[in-house]
């Protein structure tokens, strides 16, 4: 056990199998982590660079500048109209976020912080550090009565699951029946692939057909890391209910976390421009259409995986048995069993390498199914 009673790091665990996969004669096929690989857009460098005369401290709400540029975005791209500049807030990135807010919250013993089944680990180690209880739970009607905040993660990381308005809309309606905040983590919105999210937006947690007008209770969380190649930046902001924003904003202060000021200049710069975004979409679009009917031919079946920046693979095995496997032809995934203990038989596969390595990867897949096994 690590600080704070927390387990050791999940990925360390993986070593081994990065160490297999890099032995293969053509080189490893990194889909693991899903740290973006394609550059940052030189229009946002650029911004980035004509505000580094930053003698003076930030502003821990973020500058004017910002605040509007996120109100404008949330009505252009995820139809949320009528927010002002005291419903958002920038973060350093969104892990922070998602790491701190039950503590922020001023959550304790005796809080249960509700998450998806299948999930991002960070939602229990918020928990854990606020000494609140994780619960793993997708049914509202599940959700215990000691529950002070809810995480919803659409499209889901590592599933790629989209909740609809309507099962939005139940679950807001149970998170204000126990008195629990709810905050979407929408980080992957912009990456909808198939069903109605083909040609439609994801819709968010903050979306007035889901609150009926009324944000009191909830927040959306949502990063600029994947949409436009700013991981590096550690670029995110929430937005809501406005006095839950001013509440988290002063403790903030107090704490000194305080995103750089030509980060968000350069943020001002990503929020105002969509074609980099749509530009970088087609990538992910084209290396998933590689790397998806590749894992299927080796024998996966692929669960969700409707949306975001990851395939949601099992091959009916465990999942350490598939990360062997995949290691042994130079691939390397990430085990369900990092996701919670309801997908100990999926891997989770990224679209983060390049073309050339996706390309490779593929074409390893296809190698592995003429002597795949699959108990599918």
């Amino acid at each position: 056990m690590g600080a704070l009673g927390l387990p050791d790091y999940p990925w360390d665990h993986v070593v081994p199998y990065a160490d297999r996969a890099r032995a293969h004669p053509d080189g490893i096929v990194d889909l693991s982590i899903g740290s973006p690989v394609d550059p940052t857009p030189e229009l946002i460098r650029r911004a980035l660079s004509e505000a580094t005369d930053a003698h003076a401290y930030p502003v821990t709400v973020g500058t004017p500048a910002l605040r509007e540029a996120i109100v404008d975005w949330f009505a252009r791209r995820r139809s949320v109209p009528g927010l002002r500049s005291e419903n958002v807030l920038p973060t350093i990135g969104s892990k922070e976020l998602v790491a701190l807010l039950p503590t922020l919250l001023g959550l304790g013993s005796g809080d249960a912080v509700v998450h998806p089944r299948a999930a991002y680990p960070t939602y229990a180690v918020g928990a854990h550090v606020a000494g609140a209880e994780p619960v793993a739970a997708d049914d509202p009607g599940s959700w215990p009565a000691h529950t002070r905040l809810v995480w919803l993660n659409s499209p889901g990381n590592p599933d790629g699951r989209v909740r609809d308005v309507d099962e939005l809309a139940l679950a807001v309606r149970r998170a204000r029946e126990l008195g629990a905040v709810i905050a979407g983590d929408e980080c992957y919105a912009e990456l909808g692939w198939d069903g109605p999210w083909a040609d439609r937006p994801v819709p968010s947690v903050l979306d007035p057909r889901v609150t009926g007008g009324d944000d009191t209770g909830v927040l959306a969380v949502y990063s600029l890391s994947k949409q436009s190649n700013l991981a590096g930046y550690r670029a995110a902001f929430l937005a809501g209910d406005a006095d839950l924003v001013a509440r988290l904003a002063t403790v903030r202060k107090h704490l000194g976390l305080m995103l750089p000021g030509p980060v968000q200049q350069a943020m001002v710069t990503a929020l105002g421009d969509d074609t980099h975004v749509a530009a970088q979409k087609g990538r992910y679009r084209r290396r998933r259409e590689l790397l998806r009917p590749a894992l299927q031919e080796a024998g996966f079946r692929i669960d969700h995986s409707e949306a975001g920046l990851y395939l949601w693979a099992t091959e009916g095995r465990d999942a350490w048995e598939s990360m062997g496997r995949l290691a042994d032809a130079g691939i390397l995934a990430g085990p369900g069993h990092f996701y919670g203990e309801h997908f100990p038989q999926h891997v989770r596969l990224s679209l983060t390498a390049t073309d050339e390595r996706v390309e490779a990867g593929a074409a390893r897949l296809r190698g592995m199914a003429a002597t795949s096994e699959s108990p599918l």
